[in-house]
């Protein structure tokens, strides 16, 4: 049977690539390189049973050998042979000072759900990066007040939403976000536990 590592045991060791984990993929999303013009690639969130969570980037030469695995955010997988780097400096989804790389022989298996939380990780508008024009993706939770939207539709082909949020402080006096805790009191051990305000 496989000894399986816990997202908090990482550490650097170039030596060492035979690591097993079993995770949730939380978020997945593209990129492509600015650097090589490469891509795309695609980069998973992921979180194991005690909430740790941690990025896998799959480069594009290895593409055809998970296609379809992009389609499967929510699902639980065991990951099999992976090298472990430093993560890249500036934001990222996970806050982990390592990412996880696939390699040629890395294999991903979607196995049984080991939990059903929902692994929120809110974040302040001030931790959300400024990105200019650049084309990024990042995954971010936020709770705030919607007051505006608006619609861009100048190229047809990459139609984009546009969301005014005013902050991100957790009101308990709005129905909305009372009726919101309540939900995830409901739906998520992790929450009935520890609370609907923290590290979710």
């Amino acid at each position: 049977m496989a000894h399986y590592n816990r997202l908090s045991e990482v550490v650097y060791d170039e030596k060492l690539t035979c690591r097993c984990f079993r995770v949730k993929i939380l978020r997945i999303y593209p990129f492509n390189s600015y650097i090589t013009g490469s891509g795309p690639h695609w980069v998973y969130v992921l979180a194991d049973e005690d909430g740790t969570k941690m990025e896998m980037t799959i480069y594009d030469v290895y593409g055809d050998r998970y296609r379809g695995l992009e389609k499967q955010e929510g699902k639980w997988v065991e990951i099999f042979r992976v090298e472990v780097d430093h993560a890249y400096s500036g934001f990222n989804g996970a806050k982990s000072p390592f990412k996880l790389t696939s390699v040629s022989d890395t294999q991903v298996h979607i196995i049984d759900p080991l939990n059903n939380r929902l692994y929120f990780d809110f974040k302040s508008i001030h931790e959300i990066p400024h990105i200019s024009n650049m084309d990024r993706n990042y995954p971010i939770d936020i709770m705030g007040v919607l007051f505006n939207t608006e619609a861009h539709f100048d190229n047809p082909e990459r139609p984009k939403m546009v969301f005014y949020i005013r902050d991100n402080m957790f009101n308990p006096l709005l129905p909305e976000v009372e009726e919101f805790m309540q939900s995830l009191l409901r739906s998520d051990p992790y929450v009935q536990r520890h609370g609907a305000i923290g590290p979710l």
